[in-house]
């Protein structure tokens, strides 16, 4: 069983995959015999991920996923070019830190429009895909802890987090009818390029203050964890999960949980 490929002939799009949690993901789906399509609006390092997995393993696509038309135009790209869709990992993401009384209505508005309208939007296109089609598939969405527990991060994140978890249950409700499952991970904190420019921070200090603060102590929490997650999720072991918000926070929510 350690040696299975548990997504030989899948074919997926990854949301946000030209670095972190999305990148990570690419290269473990890959590992497991999957075909994918790195989408991201960094084409330097998207293209850069592509190769150096391999381009007969791993294509990238420019998306902006705040607009309909590249996130559509995506998600035909991907059947055009492997003939199906298995896997939606809505992974794009951004991240500002900031006071309530100190909130920038734009930045609040950037940040519901990638976190809340993009999972939308991937969700949307890739079911109409996979239902058209009559593909058992799955779809899963980065949410956060932050959306569990409203830590340290901004309102807006926390608001925007909180609504990934709010598409996951209602699309797992609406598809379950099409065969699709529909599930979140939220992960606890883990210093990517995202979150360390987010906090002004570098990576090792940022690790550190995450360590010191978490529940379960003796592992790093990092990007492997988090897409080993999503590949659960994405293979058959997990058939009959759907709407499920997965927490990889060591415990900390269901110690803490907000109501």
């Amino acid at each position: 069983m350690a040696n299975k490929l548990r997504l030989e002939g899948k074919v997926g799009i990854i949301m946000g995959a030209a670095s972190g949690i999305g990148e990570a993901s690419a290269r473990l789906f890959v590992e497991h015999d999957a075909r994918v399509v790195i989408a991201d609006i960094q084409d330097e390092l998207g293209l850069q991920v592509a190769a150096s997995i391999g381009t007969d393993k791993a294509s990238y696509r420019h998306c902006d996923v705040t607009d309909k038309k590249p996130v559509e135009e995506t998600v035909t790209y991907a059947v055009e070019k492997y003939d199906t869709l298995d896997v939606m990992f809505t992974n794009a993401g951004t991240l500002h830190f900031c006071s309530v009384l100190d909130m920038d209505v734009t930045a609040f508005n950037k940040t519901m429009a990638v976190n809340v309208r993009g999972s939308a939007l991937a969700v949307k296109h890739a079911a109409r895909v996979m239902v058209g089609r009559r593909i058992r598939g799955s779809i899963i969405c980065t949410a956060s802890l932050e959306g569990i527990l409203a830590g340290a991060s901004s309102l807006a994140y926390v608001a925007s987090k909180r609504a990934v978890v709010s598409i996951v249950k209602a699309a797992a409700r609406e598809l379950g009818a099409h065969g699709i499952r529909v599930n979140g991970v939220s992960p606890y904190g883990i210093a990517t390029p995202l979150v360390c420019k987010a906090y002004g921070w570098d990576a090792d200090s940022l690790e550190a203050s995450i360590c010191l603060n978490a529940n379960l102590k003796g592992v790093t929490l990092s990007t492997k964890h988090i897409a080993q997650a999503a590949l659960f999720l994405a293979f058959d072991e997990s058939a009959y999960i759907s709407g499920h918000n997965l927490a990889v926070d060591g415990g900390l929510s269901s110690i803490l949980k907000l109501e």
